[in-house]
């Protein structure tokens, strides 16, 4: 059976779906903020946060983990009308115009509207295809810090200008037929990927040294992850967490070395097992621990640096289903790698006449 893009989604919907693409490398306010104007602007039932493998336009240095990228995702959207997935692993596409188009076909009855930073406008004629995806879905783009207005001088705005709606015609824009567009001058909002990737500490493995991040005090990445691991676990196992899943990111994620999922039977053990740990990584000397979630116990995140702890309620848990998404994604990494070796390890030799095969099994 074909698997579904999008989980829970009826491929019959008549929905009005905005689409918001990209690395999300990581996801920020401002992916939120574009969601939330898109809902209200353009009238919209949904927002989907299409998280991609790879972007073919980035390079794929400080990339962080899909599975990790959409867990991060997940935890910042927390609205009911905000969907996220990363549907490219599933649809086998790569470039936005492949996955509008494969979209379209899964989903015929929707209403799909492609939204985006004005900062993007002027990287458009970059995109594969960028004519065709004009005339693919309609397009609205929202004010960003410096990108407003002054982006609508670029190429590809300019070409297809005569199709512009104006703001207060946004309401239209997912019933109009392609090519159809909308500048949406909404409130700014200076959050960005760059910025926030700017300020992290590098880890720089290949000289086994960090370069301190001097404005907060974070974990100390110098322990040896694996005894971080342990201790961990140990503080799991002592606050008695469920199903405790530890995925290895090591050669694969320069953001982490393991991912440990666990599971608590309420809101308030999930939030407890978060905060012991927390405390007991801080009582051993790493310092201060982000923890997000604490406010519904639904799905805690506790960063300890080498090791990143998500902590679940068994239903959230199946839902957002981490584990399957980085056995997708390994899959996906892994297909090419197969195939190579297998045509490597093929028998030179001529194969038996079908006869033969059959006597001598």
């Amino acid at each position: 059976m074909t698997l579904h893009p999008m989980p829970g989604v009826s491929r019959a919907t008549t929905r009005r779906i905005g689409l918001l693409g990209g690395s999300f490398n990581p996801a920020h306010a401002g992916h939120r903020h574009i969601s939330l104007e898109a809902l209200k602007r353009l009238g919209l039932d949904e927002v989907w946060w299409l998280v991609s493998p790879q972007n073919p336009l980035k390079s794929g240095d400080g990339m962080e983990p899909l599975p990790t990228r959409v867990a991060r995702a997940r935890q910042l959207a927390r609205h009911p009308r905000i969907r996220v997935d990363a549907p490219e692993l599933v649809l086998g596409t790569r470039y936005t115009l492949d996955t509008v188009r494969a979209l379209k076909r899964v989903y015929p009855r929707a209403k799909f509207v492609w939204l985006m930073g004005a900062d993007i406008l002027p990287q458009l004629v970059d995109w594969a295809g960028w004519r065709d995806l004009f005339g693919s879905i309609p397009i609205a783009a929202f004010a960003r810090p410096g990108w407003s207005h002054a982006a609508l001088a670029a190429p590809a705005p300019r070409t297809f200008e005569r199709f512009r709606l104006q703001a207060a015609e946004a309401r239209q824009l997912a019933t109009c037929e392609p090519p159809a567009w909308c500048f949406i001058p909404s409130r700014l909002d200076t959050h960005s990927a760059t910025a926030i990737r700017a300020v992290r500490p590098p880890r720089t493995r290949a000289k086994g040294k960090t370069i301190p991040d001097q404005t907060r005090q974070l974990p100390d990445r110098s322990k040896a992850s694996d005894a971080l691991l342990k201790l961990v676990r140990d503080s799991l196992d002592d606050n008695k967490a469920e199903d405790v899943v530890v995925i290895d990111l090591k050669g694969k994620s320069a953001f982490a070395d393991y991912m440990v999922i666990a599971s608590g039977r309420s809101n308030r053990q999930v939030v407890a097992i978060a905060e012991n740990l927390a405390d007991k990584l801080k009582q051993t000397g790493h310092g201060y621990t982000p923890v997000e979630g604490k406010q519904t116990g639904d799905w805690v995140l506790v960063d300890a640096g080498d090791v990143v702890v998500h902590v679940f309620r068994p239903e959230p848990r199946a839902f957002y289903a981490l584990e399957k998404m980085w056995a997708l994604e390994n899959e996906a990494a892994d297909k090419p790698v197969k195939k190579a070796a297998a045509k490597r390890a093929a028998p030179k030799t001529a194969k038996k006449p079908a006869a033969r095969r059959k006597r001598a099994s």
